[in-house]
């Protein structure tokens, strides 16, 4: 348990298009603090529309961390992230500063919210190529679905689509004969959390989706997508696993249309979004949440932190 002294850090969480970016730069500029990104594909340079990546505008109004620090083709494990992110943490806070935790990868906010401590194994070529292949003749759903026999704990915060991960979690259990979901140690959080959650009706979220994924292709999604696959960014990249630039390769590969590949890109951000909330319970006594929407949290979210 952190104790009264530890250092303060306020974690920002919520589903995909609830408007945390907004939401967290007016926060962040009300209590003098700097965000830290807890998105697994911001991390990439070049994945700008697909991810909405906060602008140029946006970062120069509050200082990011770990927002374009690695080409596509990098691998970012959980250990390396965590690493980097308290690097962060400790800069910001040595400058005086109030850090803010941002984002929707799960076990990247749990990672640091707790205090993971990631299974250590020795490298096993074979049964990661074992896996692999595996992958190849049943799918990642198939992969997915065999974990969740062995280990449905695990399954439930893993997304299906996220092939490594799923990997993964099938390394650990066929190496040490423990389950994923109870291998990893726990030392507890470093910081004084204030968690907060951002919610809005389902409805709403589901026609913020829509818009979003409408803009993105007016902004010329299309176009970074063609981008990353002319400087030699394979498909198969975990990177490009991110919801959309597949649905984008197939129908630049002329295997669906235009119209098809938005609705793909729609049924699979509305899953993640029920992905997401395995991660972060509405019942969750750490979590302060507030409703974004129509009335503006920010004064309240300023309150919360400037009192805990």
């Amino acid at each position: 348990m952190p104790s009264p002294n530890s250092p303060p850090l306020v974690a920002i969480v919520g589903p995909t298009a609830v408007g945390k970016t907004e939401i967290a730069i007016q926060l962040a500029e009300r209590v003098d603090g700097e965000i830290v990104s807890a998105d697994s594909r911001l991390l990439y340079r070049g994945m700008d529309i697909g991810t909405a990546k906060p602008s140029v505008t946006d970062r120069a109004r509050v200082p990011h961390h770990l927002i374009d620090v690695a080409d596509p083709d990098e691998i970012w494990s959980l250990a390396v992230f965590q690493d980097a992110a308290q690097k962060a943490i400790a800069d910001i806070h040595s400058r005086g500063k109030l850090p803010l935790l941002v984002g929707g990868t799960g076990q990247y906010l749990r990672a640091i919210l707790e205090g993971w401590v990631p299974p250590k194994l020795e490298a096993r070529p074979e049964l990661r190529k074992a896996l692999e292949d595996w992958a190849n003749e049943i799918g990642k759903d198939g992969l997915h679905a065999r974990l969740t026999r062995l280990d449905p704990d695990a399954a439930r915060t893993i997304d299906p689509r996220n092939l490594r991960r799923t990997i993964r979690a099938l390394e650990v259990i066929f190496s040490t004969g423990i389950k994923f979901s109870e291998s990893r140690g726990r030392i507890g959080s470093l910081y004084r959390v204030i968690q907060i959650g951002l919610t809005r009706p389902r409805a709403e979220l589901y026609r913020r989706i829509e818009d979003r994924i409408a803009a993105m292709l007016q902004e010329g999604w299309l176009d970074e997508v063609r981008s990353l696959i002319a400087k030699g960014y394979s498909a198969e990249l975990p990177s490009m696993s991110a919801i959309g630039y597949g649905q984008l390769i197939r129908h630049l590969h002329g295997e669906i249309t235009i119209d098809e590949a938005r609705a793909e890109i729609s049924h699979a951000t509305r899953m993640f979004v029920r992905h997401q909330a395995n991660w972060f319970k509405k019942n969750d006594p750490n979590n302060h949440w507030f409703e974004a929407g129509n009335v503006d949290p920010v004064p309240k979210m300023e309150k919360l932190v400037r009192n805990s």
